[in-house]
């Protein structure tokens, strides 16, 4: 992450000065201000995530209580057994792990921050080399990176509010290219762990035979299911979704006799000062990416190749998405929007697909990268970032093949 951080403020303060050396006055200016906006915002997205990290991570210590998590955990087993054998059977980040994809996969976003950062602490538990990513949590974040989701709510949204005539188009296309991303990021998390190995002591994997996948493939097609009827029902069943996990996780919690009110603020409690202990770890990778924004280094970058790769489908609307992508959340909302609304493009269109399903096929990596690891101290990341760019990379191709196939475009 050292290397990382440095390239991009580097990078950003050379092209801002060369702009500025070569009569572009202001440019220096727009750094400095975009840097200070971006360090600025890194406390208030922090403690916006307080609530949000007390609330969901109250809810998974009443499940946790209740025994929700090992029962979850015992039936997804088989298959988390294949993908992370160094973790020991019915330990606590199975049921984590499972309760932060099963969120991803259902849109909730919000949700699945926190279970995922239970998740990799759970992981670090479990990793003998403190400060240094292991096996497991490195497979973990490249699952998170790829961003796979059954139903992107949040885009189906944008796109009705824009006047799209198939608002839930982009289901498909963005369900195969995070499929095609999240086997991309295990087949690289696995393939590339010999290769950067500095030091590290992985856990013995346990070698004792995992049980049958049945259940597990029993319990994704129920998942598939409830995403067929948000996807028919999705404006009446939406707005239920949350309370109905709120409500449903304290009454299993009441019947399994937990004592509801402690539980929960034992639980928010820790939610609380994960959030604030990641607050250094969002300064400093916010702070670059201000800069790389405000230095116009992505543009300057981005715009000629983009005119290169617009007769392969990719357009540079399209390569600037899936750059801001990995970088910014909030940033490629906004951008996304905003094409969205643009006439030129609009929600229909072959660019408008294509820029819907970039934006709900991938995840912010960068900041994954440094709130996952931020919040149990790990610094050495080792192949995360690769692991995350190269799952990015899979569904960027995946996108542009699918929409073309579906959608046209030149």
């Amino acid at each position: 992450m050292n290397a990382v951080f440095l390239i991009l403020v580097l990078v950003s303060f050379l092209v801002a000065a060369f702009t500025e050396l070569s009569g572009g006055a202001g440019a220096m200016e727009a750094l400095s201000a975009g840097l200070v906006d971006a360090v600025a915002g890194a406390v208030p997205l922090a403690l916006g995530l307080v609530g949000i990290m007390a609330l969901f991570l109250g809810l998974m210590k009443v499940a946790e209580a209740g025994g929700l998590l090992d029962a979850m955990a015992r039936l997804l087993e088989p298959l988390l057994r294949r993908l992370f054998p160094e973790i020991p059977p019915g330990h606590p980040a199975m049921g984590a792990m499972v309760m932060n994809v099963a969120a991803n996969l259902l849109g909730l976003g919000n949700a699945a921050t926190p279970f995922g950062i239970r998740a990799m602490e759970h992981l670090e538990s479990l990793n003998r080399d403190k400060g240094t990513a292991s096996n497991a949590q490195v497979l973990f974040l490249g699952l998170n990176t790829a961003g796979l989701t059954l139903l992107p709510t949040k885009v189906i949204a944008l796109r009705a509010a824009t006047g799209s005539a198939e608002p839930a188009a982009i289901v498909a296309p963005t369900l195969v290219a995070g499929l095609v991303a999240a086997l991309v990021g295990v087949l690289a998390a696995r393939g590339l762990q010999g290769v950067w190995q500095p030091r590290l002591i992985e856990a013995e994997p346990d070698h004792a035979a995992p049980g049958p996948l049945w259940p597990c493939l029993l319990a994704l097609a129920g998942l598939l299911a409830a995403s067929a009827a948000l996807l028919v029902w999705g404006k009446i069943l939406g707005p239920w979704i949350l309370p109905g996990l709120v409500v449903g996780l304290l009454l299993f919690g009441a019947v399994r006799g937990v004592r509801l009110y402690e539980s929960f603020v034992e639980g928010a409690r820790e939610g609380f000062q994960v959030a604030v202990r990641i607050i250094p770890y969002l300064v400093a990778i916010l702070a670059a990416i201000g800069m790389v924004r405000a230095s116009g280094a992505m543009d300057l970058l981005i715009r000629p190749l983009g005119r290169l790769t617009e007769g392969l489908g990719l357009p540079a609307e399209a390569l600037m998405m899936a750059v801001m992508r990995t970088l910014s959340g909030s940033g490629s909302y906004g951008m996304l929007a905003v094409s969205l609304k643009d006439p030129a493009i609009g929600p229909d269109s072959y660019l408008g697909v294509l820029l819907s399903t970039l934006y709900g096929s991938t995840e912010t990596t960068f900041y994954v990268l440094a709130v996952y690891f931020g919040a149990v101290q790990v610094r050495r990341i080792r192949h995360a970032l690769a692991v995350g760019l190269l799952a990015d990379l899979a569904a960027l191709v995946t996108a542009i093949v699918v929409c073309r196939l579906l959608f046209g475009g030149a």
